[in-house]
């Protein structure tokens, strides 16, 4: 079937469903939503089978939708409608949630269902992000299967709403969820400025103010018991700050100037760097005192733990962003963890993200973007050696979540990489930049040079399912976290077998002696490009990243995700002009 993919971005949930579609044999392409005529001229040139919406803020026009069957995939349970769904439901507790697949038609949310499904909530405020990546996607998925099916039997027909039985109580429209909805007072309990906060994480946070800065905040933790008054910041870690509240404490990791006063252009940034000054009085502390390390009002990006034979490095970074800092901290963490007795080192992501390589909003913050770009590289690709290198343990990087340009190759210097399924990844560089995280020594060593220049070219999003049939991937595990959490551990314990994981780190050793070109032979190269990228801004790195992080909406679909019409022939996609990766030597088997 011909499947165009009509969509505001070409963000997560979109990608999953495109790569679920090519993977069972259907011709997909995408189409973005950049104004109502483009959007007519765009399905008309495709001449689609079937239009999904899997992630669709605009309307869609008429002339669409009465000439093709078009499908909404709407977070919601049937009978909810309007564009603040999951911030309503975390907001007021639901403990059940649905997505609902429905034909579009005038007005927005009220057609008829093709089909839907419902998930349980859980009774702690989930981040919407987590929300929307985990049970919706997943969700959403099974929906859209059901689509297809429904859509090659010409006998179908979709339900309207009103004959559909509503399965989660209380849904209705609900309008755009505001400030003045989300508002709290630092004197409410943790928990309520909690669910507030996380039903707006992402997009748009939470109006309030801190340290006397309006701010709008992000990426909420709850804190210790009461440590002072309500409002006031009484510590800061990892970029986080501890603020008080009625009964306790909330961490707030991020944060964007409302006022603009700071950053003039508002960007969101890890709270400690956009408060700046204002913190020169507030403790810098390891652990607020009584907190134990493992707890979870700890706050702690970074967590090592053993477990007999295997040593467990978990890190867990807002959006798989990594900064100067961030990567510094997860080396000085590999470090410790290598130093340990141990015979397998498994770095284990979050859920929500593994990684998107260097931090491109505080690198657009900087007073000299290309000094922090350039720094931040730097420091992502001490990590890479790190592990690469590391003989001491088997390494297994788990890849909990997706990722992106250099968060992919981040984790493919390790002995053994398990990803989570359903996990999408896009192993490729773009924001105008070449690409290091040693990439050109580990992405061919593991999928072959044409394969790996494929990759790179093409600039296409794969499943976990797809970069294991490649090579990419070692092992997928289960899609729950919990059931990927313990069959990742029982991955680590099989592989801990001291005889066994001595002769694997042995024959590692002598493949890295015996290498022909030194490691720091490839970095340099990477580097020399990144430096023209980043310096002298050969590609566009400054206008593509400034776009990315301003959010701006883009202008036209790329070729390359085009869905192209019955007579013409694949779009040809133009090589990238950057260096071929494949090695100067051959690889070493």
């Amino acid at each position: 079937m011909r499947v165009l993919l009509l969509v505001s971005a070409f963000n997560g949930l979109s990608q999953r469903v495109w790569c679920a579609l090519k993977e069972t044999g259907h011709d997909v392409g995408v189409l973005l939503a950049t104004s109502p005529q483009d959007m007519i001229d765009g399905v008309r040139r495709a001449r689609p089978d079937l239009i999904l919406c899997p992630f669709l803020k605009d309307r869609v026009p008429a002339e669409v939708w009465r000439n093709w069957r078009t499908v909404i995939i709407h977070p919601g349970p049937v009978g909810d409608r309007g564009p603040s769904s999951l911030d309503w439901a975390i907001a007021d507790g639901a403990r059940r949630w649905g997505v609902t697949a429905l034909q579009a038609v005038e007005e927005m949310d009220a057609g008829p269902i093709w089909a839907t499904r419902t998930f349980s909530l859980p009774p702690a405020p989930p981040r919407k992000s987590s929300l929307y990546n985990g049970p919706v996607a997943d969700a959403a998925l099974e929906c859209v299967a059901e689509v297809l099916v429904k859509a090659a039997d010409p006998e179908f027909r979709p339900v309207p709403t009103d004959d559909m039985p509503t399965e989660v109580p209380g849904t209705k429209l609900r309008p755009l969820m505001r400030q003045d909805d989300r508002a709290f007072d630092w004197a409410d309990s943790s928990e309520s400025i909690v669910r507030r906060i996380r039903a707006a994480d992402g997009a748009p946070g939470v109006r309030t103010e801190l340290a006397g800065l309006e701010v709008f905040a992000y990426d909420a933790h709850f804190g210790p018991a009461r440590v002072g008054k309500p409002g006031v910041i009484a510590r800061r870690r990892q970029g986080a700050v501890l603020v008080g509240t009625g009964d306790g404490s909330v961490w707030l990791g991020h944060l964007r100037d409302a006022g603009r006063q700071i950053n003039e252009r508002g960007i969101k940034l890890p709270a400690t760097h956009l408060l700046g000054k204002r913190l020169r009085d507030v403790p810098d502390s390891p652990l607020p005192p009584g907190v134990e390390p493992e707890s979870p009002a700890a706050y702690r990006q970074i967590r090592y733990r053993r477990t007999g034979r295997v040593g467990w490095l978990h890190f867990d970074l807002y959006n798989g962003a990594m900064s100067t800092g961030h990567c510094r901290r997860l080396l000085a963490g590999l470090r410790h963890a290598a130093a340990q007795d141990t015979e397998v080192l498994v770095l284990r992501s979050g859920a929500d993200a593994f990684s998107n390589g260097i931090h491109l909003n505080v690198i657009e913050a900087a007073t000299d973007p290309a000094g922090a770009a350039w720094a931040n590289i730097r420091a992502i690709n001490e990590v890479c050696r790190e592990i690469i290198r590391c003989t001491r343990q088997l390494v297994i990087a788990g890849y909990a979540g997706s990722a992106g340009a250099g968060g992919v190759m981040l984790g493919l210097g390790a002995d053994v990489v398990a990803a989570r399924s359903g996990i999408v990844l896009n192993p490729y560089y773009d924001m105008g930049l070449y690409g290091s995280e040693l990439h050109t020594f580990t992405l061919p060593r593991r999928v072959g040079p044409e394969v790996a220049q494929r990759l790179i070219d093409d600039k296409l999003p794969i499943s976990a399912d797809r970069a294991a049939a490649l090579g990419l991937v070692d092992e997928v595990g289960p899609r729950h976290p919990d059931a990927y959490a313990d069959w990742l551990a029982a991955l680590a314990d099989g592989l801990s077998d001291p005889r066994a994981a001595r002769a694997r780190r042995s024959a590692k050793a002598r493949r890295l002696a015996a290498e022909r070109v030194p490691l720091d032979v490839y970095e340099m190269r990477e580097l020399a490009e990144m430096s023209r990228d980043m310096w002298a801004d050969r590609s566009g790195f400054a206008a593509a990243r400034h776009a990315f992080v301003m959010k701006k909406r883009a202008e036209s679909t790329p070729d390359r995700l085009r869905l192209t019409t019955a007579e013409a022939k694949p779009i040809a996609r133009p090589r990238n002009r950057r260096p071929e990766i494949r090695p100067a030597v051959p690889v070493n088997a």
